[in-house]
């Protein structure tokens, strides 16, 4: 599962580095990537210490709840990717619900929600190198089908990074990945199938 290019690492995330990445400060620190794994009535009766605490948990019940990217032993970039049904806000949603997706698809379904790169190692290809390692990892531990739900630059140009750690349409497309015909303009349900 490992891949190697210009010196960056991609592989199964372990808690301490996600722990240290995160710990840097921005929105990770603050999420903790659980936006999708918890009701909104929950996320906001939720600490970020909690949030963090769920996190661990993730990483503690395994598989791995995403994927690390390192440079220098240093780790630069996470992309998470579970099953589907870890997340229930993505479930609920609206996008998906517009694409005709839904629980019955089953367990087979993983998603791949969120994508951080450190300051200083974004616009380099880790996140290109972040889903490859994704959709490997999800394949492994039983994906039929991966999906994202990325934006569409073109159709939101003043989309910021609030928006963008979904990742972009062109990221999906590049990885394989199909758009499924949605009602929410700039944003897209995108499906790797095996």
């Amino acid at each position: 599962m490992e891949q190697n290019s210009a010196k960056i690492l991609t592989r199964p995330a372990r808690w301490a580095e996600v722990e240290g990445l995160f710990s840097g400060g921005g929105e990770p620190s603050r999420c903790w990537c659980r936006w999708f794994s918890v009701t909104g009535k929950a996320w906001e009766a939720t600490p970020v210490s909690g949030r963090r605490e769920q996190l661990k948990a993730a990483f503690d019940a395994g598989p791995e709840p995403g994927v690390i990217a390192v440079k220098d032993s240093v780790p630069v970039g996470w992309c998470a990717v579970e099953p589907r049904h870890c997340y229930p806000r993505i479930e609920r949603s609206q996008i998906l619900r517009s694409a005709g997706a839904a629980a019955a698809d089953g367990d087979g379904v993983w998603s791949v929600s969120c994508f951080v790169v450190a300051h200083g190692h974004r616009r380099g290809g880790i996140a290109g190198e972040l889903l490859a390692a994704a959709v490997e990892h999800a394949f492994t531990h039983g994906a039929r089908i991966i999906e994202g739900y990325p934006v569409d630059p073109a159709l939101r140009p003043k989309a910021g990074a609030a928006d963008l750690y979904h990742g972009t349409v062109s990221l999906f497309t590049r990885a394989g990945f199909s758009a499924v015909p949605t009602s929410a303009p700039g944003r897209a349900v995108m499906r790797l199938q095996r």
